[in-house]
């Protein structure tokens, strides 16, 4: 029977490689994700590991509870100071400490677009030794700063803003613009600058004066003596910290947390593309079922045989198994060849895209090898399990006299009443989360999901029969007989026909479920921006930092602003809630912001709020209602609630008058500024206002075009990359329509040379096998798109709790690009299959059996 499983593996090589190409594709999915996660997580702790090389103890500053983050200039303070720092210089084991001074930096590039990625722009300082160098940063060119007016880069950033040694260097810490003279460039192998930040190096003098005060420092980097145990001089260092307001950390700590993190990184994204490989191999099971049922019908009479000379069902089953086995083998490991490539392209597009993975070499882990293998093998073989029983159960008698036996009613019947039942229990899951609308509610919306969608694929032949039928109306009308026989061939064996539709149904359930969901939450990010935001502009910091208080007033007097609000907060505490406050100019914020109050009127007063109407949902406050409030400085006041208006994004839970905000704010910064132009928003009119704030690269001034254009850009970009992902889903769908119409075309071998003996030409049987292939698309397509619509709709309300403005907008002409593709996916995949249809020997064909 071994001999048997190959000699049919041999002789069927051109009706299994579409089915081997199935699973291949599959694999190739797993093992790409499997190699690049284990080959990215092994190169960012190769790098993170060579960046804590020689860190025996790592002494971090902790902010003091008990007093405001920042002083009256804005600067951090710090108990690591200099005296500290020898003190644990002192200690017994320790060979040297590094003095660090973090904070961020961000350049602006050639054309005034920040370099680097915002929270990964490093800035800190240089410590150079005895010889002028600094082990940390090794010199490339020039030297290192030493003076107030000079900054160093690492060899990318440099390269990235098109500076040389000389240049003068624009950038900015948090607001305004600063410039300085580039006297160096470094390499570093600084995990968070070769994953796309940048690093700006200074003096420690200069450090200190940008991020803290003289004297202080963000970390102390501890190295130890030869033979000191990290853990005994953890310990020692401990005890000379002050409490509350430093920790120690060993090493071998940091290595273990980091390594932690990059697996926490990696996590997300490693199981997001490995769920997409689920989803291609799952489509390819029906692939891999349909072929072996068709192949077993076909191979009837020598299954037949087989039985009759003494072959157990046991042994037909093991046959048709280990024919799997070895198709499964096969296809895997080419699968997983191709894989290994896939892991190399997939790192190369994500950093062209500005990943920042770091180089490494391409890890191939005997755990990805056998997963991958495991996963091909084993996802044929339970494919393939069914026709094999089908098989065990041929009587020799009964498949001596024909070549194909009708399905067995029964099974149909069996097949649609399990299929309702689970429909059913889907649909009534999905009515039930469309009452929801809490995020936390996911699971219950993907079991819903998975239900429905089962439900469906199990009652897809039921469903054929109307769909394929309304479909053969338009075909017959239009292509005449051959649009009949499509028709009638298409609905010869509904299973068939359905297995074939649901690998196409599945991928387009997901993409149109993703495309409702994204397009309607598109639609509503733009309505929040256009009904919160009377203003032409909103400005901001690109990494939120605050913008300096008194350079609102500049913009203020622009001649082409007509009105504008600052935007400042601090946070109350009052009845047992925290509450943000929103400070501005009342009599301005009616004219950049859309205030709809439903009770009371706005504040006036410095003692008076308005606040949302969600808030006063949630604390129970009403109009009227004076609170106590405790402020974060511990200053109190007593604040009278004047109105409530509805939830506006652009402001937060309260909103009072900036006389009432600034006495708890140190130093006094503003978080935005919204500003209405006369006229409307013009080019000249953003160059003013950035001109009027200092030119900062840090600065953000968008319109209302801008800010569609962000929210939409993100959308868009999740939905591409899920275009992608499901693409190969579609992909295997396609095969299996090619790898059904060839193995049908073989199965009525005779029938076309009949119908060509009776006068139907070549052109005929091409447009016959062009069009039930079409049909089936089409059946597929018509499926996914309407199971899609109804997912997208029932998990809706779980999207409306972030915005409030969601509602189901089908996106017409998208759904209609889909039904287009999928004709076009018929007729492609109807190519090969109708040419080999049309070329067949007429006499040849009706004497074949």
């Amino acid at each position: 029977m071994l001999r048997t499983a190959l000699r049919n593996v041999l002789a069927h090589k051109a009706r299994l490689m579409m089915t081997a190409l199935a699973v291949l594709l599959g694999v190739a999915f797993v093992a790409g994700t499997l190699i690049f996660s284990d080959s990215v997580g092994e190169a960012i702790k190769k790098a993170s590991t060579k960046n804590l090389a020689g860190v025996a103890v790592s002494v971090q500053a902790v902010a003091d509870p008990d007093a405001p983050l920042t002083d009256k200039d804005g600067k951090r303070t710090s108990a690591l100071n200099t005296k500290l720092a020898d003190k644990v210089r002192a200690l017994p084991g320790v060979q040297s400490v590094r003095r660090n001074v973090n904070g961020q930096a961000t350049l602006a590039g050639p054309d005034g677009i920040p370099i680097g990625n915002d929270w990964q722009n490093i800035g800190t300082n240089f410590q150079p030794g005895k010889d002028g160098r600094d082990a940390r940063y090794p010199l490339l060119k020039g030297r290192g700063p030493a003076a107030a007016n000079e900054i160093a880069l690492d060899e990318g950033t440099a390269k990235a803003a098109g500076h040389k040694l000389g240049d003068t260097v624009r950038f900015a810490t948090d607001g305004p613009v600063l410039t300085k003279k580039l006297v160096g460039i470094v390499s570093t192998d600084d995990p968070q600058v070769t994953a796309g930040g940048s690093l700006a190096l200074f003096d420690t003098a200069t450090a200190q004066k940008l991020y803290l005060h003289p004297g202080q420092f963000d970390e102390l980097v501890v190295a130890a003596g030869p033979g000191t145990d990290q853990q005994a001089l953890t310990a020692k260092v401990r005890e000379v910290l002050p409490e509350k307001r430093a920790e120690a950390t060993s090493g071998a700590e940091l290595a273990a947390e980091q390594s932690r993190r990059v697996a926490e990184q990696n996590k997300a994204l490693s199981s997001t593309l490995l769920l997409f490989a689920g989803i291609a191999l799952f489509v390819g099971v029906f692939i891999i079922a349909n072929t072996f049922t068709m192949l077993i019908s076909q191979r009837s009479r020598e299954i037949a045989l087989l039985r009759a000379v003494g072959a157990s069902r046991r042994q037909v089953v093991r046959s048709v198994l280990a024919e799997a086995s070895l198709l499964g083998l096969i296809s895997s490991v080419v699968g997983f060849a191709l894989g290994a490539g896939i892991a190399v392209g997939l790192r190369a597009v994500l950093n062209a895209n500005g990943a920042g993975f770091p180089d490494g070499p391409v890890i191939i882990s005997p755990t990805a090898v056998i997963s991958s293998l495991a996963v091909g093998v084993v996802v044929t073989v339970l494919a393939a399990w069914l026709p094999s029983r089908k098989a065990a159960k041929i009587a020799p008698v009964e498949a001596l006299n024909t070549v194909e036996a009708p399905p067995a009613p029964r099974s149909l019947v069996i097949r649609n009443v399990l299929g309702a039942i689970i429909t059913v229990l889907g649909v009534a899951v999905m009515f039930y989360v469309s009452t929801l609308k809490s995020s936390d509610d996911m699971p219950i919306a993907m079991a819903g999901s998975m239900l429905t969608l089962t439900g469906v694929i199990i009652l897809a032949p039921l469903l054929s029969r109307p769909l394929v039928s309304l479909a053969g109306v338009v075909t017959t009308r239009l292509f005449g007989v051959g649009g009949k026989l499509a028709k009638q061939n298409a609905l010869r064996n509904p299973r068939r026909t359905a297995a074939t539709a649901s690998a196409l149904m599945i991928g387009l359930t997901l993409i149109t479920g993703m495309t409702v969901v994204g397009n309607s939450a598109q639609e509503a990010m733009d309505e929040m921006t256009a009904k919160g935001l009377k203003a032409d502009y909103r400005v901001q910091n690109t990494n939120y930092t605050d913008l300096d208080a008194g350079l609102s007033k500049k913009v203020a007097d622009l001649p082409g602003v007509e009105a504008m609000a600052p935007l400042r907060s601090v946070t109350f505490q009052a009845d047992g809630y925290y509450t943000n406050l929103t400070g501005t100019d009342l009599a301005a914020i009616g004219k950049v912001a859309q205030l709809d109050f439903t009770s009371g009127s706005p504040a006036r007063g410095a003692d008076e709020i308005a606040i949302s109407r969600t808030a006063a949902n949630e604390k129970g406050w009403h109009t009227g209602q004076t609170v106590d409030a405790t402020f974060d400085d511990k200053k109190t006041a007593k604040l009278k609630i004047t109105g409530i208006y509805e939830d506006n994004e652009e402001l937060t839970s309260a909103l009072g008058a900036t006389s009432l905000v600034d006495p708890h704010m140190v130093p006094l910064k503003n978080d935005k500024l919204l500003v209405k132009a006369r006229g409307g928003a013009t080019e000249e009119l953003e160059k003013q206002i950035r001109h009027a704030l200092g030119e900062s690269p840090l600065l953000k001034v968008q319109d209302h075009a801008d800010l569609r254009k962000e929210n939409a850009g993100q959308i868009e970009s999740m939905l591409y990359i899920v275009y992608g992902l499901l693409g190969m889903a579609v992909i295997i769908a396609v095969v299996g329509v090619v790898n059904t119409l060839a193995m049908s075309v073989f199965e009525r071998t005779r029938e076309i040379g009949m119908l060509r003996a009776i006068g139907l030409a070549r052109a005929g049987i091409k447009e016959m096998v062009r069009l039930e292939s079409v049909v089936i698309s089409l059946f597929g397509a018509v499926l996914g798109i309407g199971v899609g619509v109804f997912l997208s709709w029932a998990g809706g309300n779980l999207v409306s709790q972030g915005l409030p403005t969601y509602e189901l907008l089908l996106p017409w002409g998208r759904l209609g690009l889909f039904l287009l593709i999928a004709l076009v996916v018929g007729v492609l995949a109807a190519l090969w299959p109708a040419r080999r249809a049309a070329r067949l020997n007429m006499l040849e064909a009706i004497g074949a059996h």
